[in-house]
């Protein structure tokens, strides 16, 4: 078993395990922020593709700043080891709540169901399809506000990835392979907020096939749920997704319009008062601490911002969670007295239950930061590119916990190892070609480098106004050199245009290869948007750049 541990975090309890890997209880150690680290598994490294998805997620997450959505700290990448770290969900799966309490009220399954789409919509907003909605990848906690994660086999809007996901809760056009789309998320949190009300699945097969049929020309069983949410149920399961709501932020106002009609203003307040309640429920009895290696070589870590400060802050508790936080302590040690091994057992699968995202291959999407290989998480670092890692490392990726039907989409992961033995066959292994983005060179002394060359590829719109590209940068050395980037835009095909805001340069070191992601908010309302890319010292072909005709003044 691989012993390696990312440096700078004490570690003391396994929140759980897969295929895909484990996740981790840790603190990190300057600033006291407890977190959650998943590591990719010993097997999975040494397979083609896995360290490429592994580290996709990762930067995907990075451009998702919403309160519904588990956040991502940093990702760190060793010749021996590959780690996401992750905000601790301090709370329990809805997977969880359901096996123990059964159904929900309409309140508490609306508040739920709406916190979550939240978390989908801000992941809609930037154009990124998340795939894998289900009970596992919902958390809840002690105050009653769910969180969206698991992004492990998300993808851009309207690609075509196969047939994936976790076969009780997808689409009618998820099944055939159709390209993704939002309206798949909204059929699958309708498919949850079903079970959450019922206590069962919409649609049950004693194989695929079965289960692919209902959920294609099947009826929709909205008699089952109470009156008052048949139009919810409905409109989120109707087979064509023309007929659903469009996006998840739709969804959301229909649930609040349909929520305040039936069960009064107050209905989210009481919703969250019931779901806090039932996680109180929930006992959460730690072992004490163990030693765990802290030292690691190699190493090259990209480091997150989280919110506005961005890094990891010293932890404060909300008064609500610190209020639920000591009942819960009390009732534990109460329970722990009287009730013996059950309670145990109970708390430990608890605990599983605190599982963060897994990974899987999916088109970089989102910003990043510069890497530290010194192996220290400077609190408060932000930046709009990402790492660069060691090609030493195996190329590999994490993967969804979600069984799938066989296709594209990856194996168990850690934080929803019960979804395997309830919803079906296990997932197939994807198929990757995308190649490592980062060359490591620790047999040459630092120093500065030549940049051999300097590439954009990828040049994309993915908003109204915004753009994504990917840059690649060689070197011959490992020493520091900047790479500044430069947006442009104007009426003029073949020409940079005008200025979008200022250049952004950034310091590298670590590597002799980099890729990452830049991403920008044009201001400016020229038909043509410009990237370009210098580095200092100047590389061997000089600088780089790639234009694109939005979609606003494409002649279609």
């Amino acid at each position: 078993m691989n012993t390696w541990a990312v440096p700078g975090y004490s570690e003391s309890l396994e929140l759980g395990s897969g295929a895909s890997g484990r996740v981790v209880l840790a603190v990190h150690e300057p600033t006291g922020v407890p977190v959650a680290v998943k590591y990719l598994s010993e097997s999975l490294r040494t397979r083609p593709g896995f360290v490429h998805g592994f580290r996709a997620e990762a930067q995907l997450l990075a451009g998702l700043s919403s309160p519904h959505v588990a956040g991502l700290y940093e990702y760190v990448e060793a010749t021996n080891g590959a780690a996401i770290v992750m905000e601790l969900v301090d709370g329990v799966s809805l997977r969880a709540a359901l096996t123990r309490q059964g159904p929900l009220s309409p309140e508490a399954a609306l508040a739920v169901l709406k916190g979550s789409l939240l978390g989908l919509a801000d992941a809609h907003r930037v154009g990124v399809v998340h795939r894998d909605y289900k009970p596992e990848n919902v958390l809840v906690s002690p105050e009653g506000v769910s969180k969206l994660v698991d992004f492990g086999i998300a993808v851009d809007a309207g690609v075509r990835a196969g047939a994936a996901g976790t076969p009780a809760y997808m689409a009618p056009e998820q099944w055939t392979g159709a390209p993704a789309s939002p309206a798949g998320d909204v059929y699958a949190a309708t498919a949850v907020f079903f079970e959450c009300l019922t206590g069962h699945r919409p649609y049950t097969g004693d194989h695929l096939a079965e289960l692919a049929l209902q959920h294609v020309e099947g009826a929709i069983p909205v008699a089952e749920v109470p009156e008052a949410v048949r139009s919810l149920v409905g409109r989120g399961l109707a087979k064509s997704p023309e007929h659903r709501p469009r996006d998840a932020a739709a969804f959301v106002a229909e649930l609040e319009g349909v929520a305040a009609a039936a069960y009064g203003g107050d209905w989210e307040e009481r919703g969250r008062g019931r779901l806090a309640a039932l996680v109180a429920l929930f006992l959460f009895p730690r072992p004490s601490g163990r030693e765990m290696p802290t030292t690691a070589t190699d190493t090259a870590r990209t480091v997150f911002g989280r919110g506005a400060g961005g890094g990891l802050r010293p932890w404060r508790p909300t008064w609500p969670g610190l209020a639920v936080s000591v009942a819960v302590v009390l009732v534990a040690v109460l329970a722990a007295r009287g009730t013996g091994a059950d309670t145990v057992a109970d708390s430990r699968q608890a605990a599983q239950d605190l599982a963060t995202t897994s990974a899987a291959p999916v088109a970089p999407v989102a910003p990043a930061s510069p890497a530290s290989p010194t192996g220290t998480v400077p609190p408060g670092t932000a930046s709009p590119v990402a790492a660069a890692t060691p090609s030493d490392a195996p190329s590999a990726t994490a993967s969804s916990g979600s069984p799938a039907v066989p296709s594209a989409s990856p194996p168990p992961s850690p934080s929803a190892s019960q979804a395997v033995q309830s919803a079906g066959p296990a997932t197939a292994e994807p198929t990757v070609t995308a190649p490592a983005s980062a060359t490591t060179g620790t047999s040459v002394p630092p120093g500065p480098p030549a940049v051999e060359g300097v590439t954009v590829t990828g040049f994309r719109q993915t908003g109204p106004g915004t753009a994504t590209a990917t840059v690649t940068v060689t070197t011959d050395g490992t020493g520091p050199f900047s790479v500044t980037v430069g947006w442009f835009t104007g009426d003029v095909g073949g020409r940079p245009g005008t200025a979008d805001g200022a250049p952004a340069t950034q310091q590298r070191s670590g590597a002799t290869r980099y890729s990452f992601t830049v991403d920008h908010a044009f201001q400016g309302t020229g038909c043509y948007w410009t990237v370009r890319v210098g580095t200092g010292p100047a590389a061997a072909g000089g600088d780089a750049s790639q234009q694109l005709l939005t979609r606003r003044c494409e002649l279609r």
